[in-house]
């Protein structure tokens, strides 16, 4: 599997480092190892790595990438796939080789990479300190799982490729079973929602706020 990783500038092994895995989305798929951090995926894949953010949030960023004509997930129920199991044997990988802060492991992506972030934390609920899913959706019977799991999720009212229906039943049926997650849903915009989400202001405080117990 294709990835690039981003390691802070006077990376010290004597320190623990939070990790990000960025999952792209549908047109960030190919062998190319750079269309997952381009494009369409620019914003999500590099609001982690820019200067001031690095300085404040020195951490390291993980972004696989997904062979053309595959998925991270299901696309109806976010069920992952082999290639989102690789991805997480690739952040196993990592951990064996950088030192990174098994407390503060997050998780975020958009579309494709929504649905497998949805996906993700519902069969590994305790692994990800937050997760930022962008215009996705889950498997809401699996809510109960995720009552814990610190959530700020995004989507345009006017989503044309995955229904802002996903992610509202999602948010709700984790809020039905005890939970707390965050939810910005933007009037009128449609599928790239992430442009606006991932400049949001709070996003980084809130999220580097979150650690696992």
């Amino acid at each position: 599997m294709p990835y690039r990783i981003f390691v802070p500038r006077g990376y010290d092994s004597a320190k623990k480092y939070p990790l990000i895995l960025w999952l792209h989305g549908g047109g960030g798929r190919g062998t190319d190892n750079l269309k997952q951090i381009s494009g369409g995926n620019t914003a999500g894949a590099r609001l982690w790595i820019k200067p001031e953010n690095q300085e404040k949030y020195p951490s390291i960023v993980v972004a696989p990438q997904c062979p053309e004509n595959e998925m991270w997930t299901s696309v109806d129920v976010a069920k992952p796939t082999h290639q989102l199991e690789l991805a997480l044997e690739l952040i196993a990988s990592l951990q064996n080789v950088y030192s990174i802060d098994s407390r503060r492991l997050y998780i975020a992506g958009q579309s494709m990479g929504g649905l497998g972030t949805w996906g993700i934390i519902s069969e590994h609920p305790k692994m990800f300190a937050a997760a930022i899913p962008v215009c996705g959706g889950g498997n809401e019977q699996l809510a109960p799982k995720l009552v814990d799991v610190p959530i700020w999720a995004f989507h345009g009212e006017k989503d044309e490729a995955i229904s802002v229906e996903r992610s509202r039943r999602m948010i709700e049926a984790i809020r039905k079973a005890g939970g707390t997650p965050r939810y910005s849903e933007y009037k009128d915009v449609g599928h790239n929602s992430w442009e606006r989400a991932f400049s949001e202001p709070d996003l980084l405080k809130w999220m580097f706020a979150q650690k696992t117990h």
